[in-house]
């Protein structure tokens, strides 16, 4: 947990979030990222902010954690609301920066755009924190089952998926443990001209592919010596089952979207 990217993560814990399904959280996450862009009004906004904020903290993590994971995503945020706040066009003038007018419509659309990426990436960092990576290459692989009707190599997709999120906070702390090697040895990351912060770089970046490869290559030798020959004929340990409380979620879920359209502008 002493890593600064949530995404990828996984904390155990006993909530009724990390006992659902991974067929129910990604089905509601998908769904979620659907609503989301129908949300118009600031009643609707306020439905989806509360039950992200309400889902993100029955999940038992400590906030300090989950604000911290979502630091490098802050500077986007801010970013995207600036852009629209001097950019858009439309409205009445509220104010004036120097020579740039601000206009009622850039606020709005600054503020609805900015919490709407805020909401993505906080309910869909969920999944990751909640839900082991084994636990998402099944629920995929599952529900993609009827694809292999059609010869699609679903197994094989679901693998490199949940490999993929698994590596994500281990490369970014090797990028950590590679970058204080560096600094300690005179390289300067932060200031100076853009050209030789460009070449500092550099230093980090060779190291850092040579050990996504090696760790790529010990991977597959650790499958090959275990006999993995792809996903025909293999057993699984845990069966996947749905249970009341992924019943009670839809229905909660299905409650969300009601009021949602409820409360559309």
């Amino acid at each position: 947990m002493s890593s600064n990217m949530i995404i990828g993560q996984y904390v155990p814990g006993n909530s009724v979030i990390h006992h659902l399904d991974p067929r129910t959280k990604i089905t509601i996450i998908f769904f979620f990222v659907l609503i989301v862009f129908f949300a118009n009004s600031v009643m609707s906004y306020g439905l989806l902010t509360v039950f992200s904020l309400g889902s993100a903290l029955s999940t038992r993590i400590p906030v300090k954690y989950l604000v911290k994971g979502l630091t490098p995503v802050w500077f986007l945020i801010l970013f995207t609301f600036i852009l629209h706040l001097f950019v858009t066009k439309e409205g009445t003038v509220l104010f004036s920066i120097l020579t740039l007018d601000v206009y009622s419509g850039g606020l709005i659309q600054g503020l609805s755009l900015s919490l709407r990426f805020f909401l993505l990436i906080l309910v869909t960092s969920l999944l990751t924190l909640t839900t082991t990576p084994i636990a998402i290459t099944d629920a995929i692989e599952d529900m993609l089952g009827p694809l292999k009707k059609f010869r699609f190599p679903v197994h094989e997709l679901a693998l490199m998926m949940s490999i993929s999120l698994r590596f994500i906070p281990t490369l970014m702390q090797e990028t950590e443990k590679i970058s204080k090697a560096q600094a300690s040895r005179g390289v300067d990351f932060k200031t100076g001209p853009i050209k030789d912060r460009v070449k500092a770089i550099v230093p980090l970046l060779v190291p850092l592919f040579v050990s996504a490869f090696k760790r790529a290559e010990e991977l597959a030798m650790a499958m090959e010596a275990r006999g993995y020959q792809g996903g025909e004929g293999r057993s699984k340990l845990r069966k996947l089952q749905i249970s009341r409380l992924d019943i009670y979620s839809f229905i909660v879920f299905g409650l969300v979207i009601f009021g949602l359209f409820l409360t559309r502008s």
